[in-house]
């Protein structure tokens, strides 16, 4: 198993985020588009608008290897405010080192120390190998609400 170490994003690793990003939404079936995933990920950045965690593998060079992001957000049943874990990807070649656990501990420890008392995240019902990994690390199914969504046409 590699070293691996995780930190915060900042500006300086906004290409790599952004090349991990694109490959993250390839992952899930959209088209490649580095600009697109540049100017996104530049822009949660520049307005601090999430949180961005990054995995750097010391056995690549001390390359990013993976990222997760959090949305800062709020639950009115607990009165809290709450992260939601939307991302969360591992390059291939960095898989099974570690990296996505690590990450995964990190986003914990991020929502910990900041007073976010909750993490929330939705996954595909195929990806069972994202399932093992939080069930792992104490997350919990939801199995009493649904999740919908509806998309807006844009003007």
């Amino acid at each position: 198993m590699s070293t691996v170490s995780v930190h915060l994003a900042a500006l300086p690793d906004l290409p790599a985020v952004a090349a991990l990003f694109d490959a993250y939404r390839q992952f899930y079936e959209q088209p490649a588009d580095a600009a697109r995933a540049l100017q996104f990920i530049g822009d949660r950045m520049r307005n601090q608008e999430s949180v961005i965690l990054v995995a750097q593998a010391a056995d690549a060079g001390d390359a990013l290897v993976g990222f997760c992001q959090l949305y800062p957000s709020f639950c009115s049943v607990i009165a809290q405010p709450i992260y939601t874990l939307y991302d969360l990807y591992v390059a291939p070649q960095a898989r099974k080192t570690g990296a996505g656990r690590a990450l995964m501990q990190a986003a914990h420890g991020h929502a910990q120390a900041n007073g976010f008392a909750r993490l929330d995240l939705t996954t595909a019902r195929t990806n069972h190998a994202a399932q093992a990994l939080y069930e792992s690390l104490g997350w919990v199914r939801d199995d009493v609400f649904l999740a919908y969504n509806k998309p807006v046409a844009l003007t």
